[in-house]
């Protein structure tokens, strides 16, 4: 058997309720108090969650009725009229689709609109189109085309390069962030904004000479994505420069970033990915995430592996339709466990690059070389490595480029032989805030461009 192939070219727990930002929602707490009991407690949550419902749409969909149906479209849903006096919605399964053309080629994001509905009707058909999950999965692959053109662009730079001997957490240089677009909101280059546009910092990345970590690459990924999803001057126009701020991650939480800070509004909650991979393979597209050692850090021989940061560039159907069998990561959580065990067996033969020739470049010299005790091994090992999600879960990690996640598990044991590793996704808030955040602009875009 060959290498693993690479990526195609180019894509170039608390019961209380909880508000938006983790805290309790005041709300509730006074309901609560005078009313201890589970009934009552539910009932809070129904007002809350109804009252939360209420407020996105009233603020994310005052527009006309035009300018949602050219959001809507634009997102892919294809609205024609018809003769019946009924609407028909055809959603399809638009997050198993590999991209949108996928997606209409299959007949999904279909709507029969029926041509006598009034301007009202058809106001609330498109607010309740907008909120559709059908629509979040056609925002997904515009999100995911915008994460990997980012992706490309920052893996092209060979100026983007990992940490090394600098003066602070993110190096730009003797010649200082000015160059590339940035300056120091804190010391010891723990955190930075755009010095001036927002494009012209994202454009440092691109082109620049910076170096940095790996939880520095998932930011600029991020932020990166949101930039080519808006389009530059988009991205400009709508976020102001303090809120694309790069830095540590504790750093992050005291700014207004729209990662980590004041700005990120509404979190999703799926670190294990059971919510992704029961609504499909655009569910986890751009979505931030980290790998990390189970055991404590008295396990770690590399300090510096001891983590990586991704965002998700690309998931293709078998891992995603793995990845539903199994209800998410914790399958896979447990196979990175075995996976560790059996390679303990093959340590006493550990070289350079050991188990990365080994087992994901598949090295014929080496394997020819190893013990016919060893076989037996080996074999399962291919066995684990094979499934669908390890080869077809496709993660951009800095500075390693974009591979599939089976990669980062075979390497680590390389770098961190004393302990497993797991993979669960970060915080985010890309269905939330930053959905309705896009939405917004779309529409306020389109207003405007009406009112000329």
């Amino acid at each position: 058997m060959r290498a693993w192939s690479q990526p195609t070219r180019p894509r170039p727990s608390s019961s209380s309720p909880r508000s938006g930002n983790g805290t309790a929602n005041p709300r509730c707490e006074r309901l609560r108090d005078l009313a201890p009991h589970r009934a009552s407690r539910l009932r809070c949550i129904a007002v809350a969650a109804m009252a939360f419902t209420q407020a996105v749409t009233a603020t994310a969909w005052a527009a006309a009725p035009d300018c949602k149906a050219e959001l809507l479209q634009d997102l892919g849903w294809r609205l024609r009229p018809a003769s019946a006096g009924k609407v028909e919605i055809r959603a399809g399964a638009p997050c198993d689709r590999a991209d949108l053309a996928d997606a209409q080629a299959a007949g999904d994001l279909r709507v029969a609109v029926p041509v006598g509905l009034d301007r009202r009707a058809r106001d609330r058909l498109h607010d309740e189109l907008l909120a559709h999950p059908a629509t979040a999965c056609a925002y997904d692959f515009a999100l995911g085309a915008a994460t990997r053109r980012a992706v490309d662009r920052l893996v092209a730079n060979r100026g983007f390069r990992f940490s090394a001997v600098q003066l602070g957490w993110i190096g730009f240089g003797a010649s200082g962030s000015a160059r590339d677009g940035w300056r120091p909101v804190s010391l010891f280059g723990r955190g930075y904004r755009p010095r001036g546009a927002n494009s012209r910092a994202i454009e440092g990345f691109y082109s620049g000479q910076v170096r940095g970590e790996c939880g520095l690459g998932r930011q600029i990924a991020q932020y990166a994505a949101q930039a080519e999803l808006y389009g530059m001057d988009g991205f400009d126009a709508e976020f102001d420069a303090d809120e694309i701020v790069i830095g540590t991650f504790n750093r992050l939480h005291s700014t207004r970033s729209i990662l980590l800070g004041s700005s990120a509004g509404r979190y999703t909650h799926d670190g294990r990915a059971v919510a992704a991979a029961r609504q499909g393979r655009q569910a986890f597209m751009g979505r931030p995430g980290f790998v990390f050692h189970v055991f404590d850090r008295s396990s770690l021989d590399d300090i510096n592996n001891q983590a990586e940061n991704f965002v998700v560039y690309d998931v293709d159907a078998h891992a995603a339709d793995a990845l539903r069998k199994h209800g998410g990561f914790e399958f896979y959580n447990r196979r990175n466990r075995e996976v560790w065990r059996l390679a303990r067996s093959l340590q006493p033969y550990r070289s350079k690059r050991f188990f990365e020739r080994l087992l994901y470049e598949r090295d014929p010299a080496l394997r020819a070389s190893l013990p016919a005790q060893t076989q037996a091994t080996i074999a399962r090992l291919d066995a684990e490595l094979a499934d669908p999600f390890y080869r077809g879960f496709e993660i951009y990690v800095h500075k390693q480029g974009v591979k599939p996640v089976g990669f980062h598990i075979v390497r680590l044991l390389d770098r961190n032989p004393r302990t497993p590793f797991r993979i669960e996704l970060a915080l985010h808030n890309l269905q939330t805030t930053l959905q309705q955040r896009y939405f917004r602009h779309r529409l306020r875009a389109c207003e405007h461009e009406r009112s000329l």
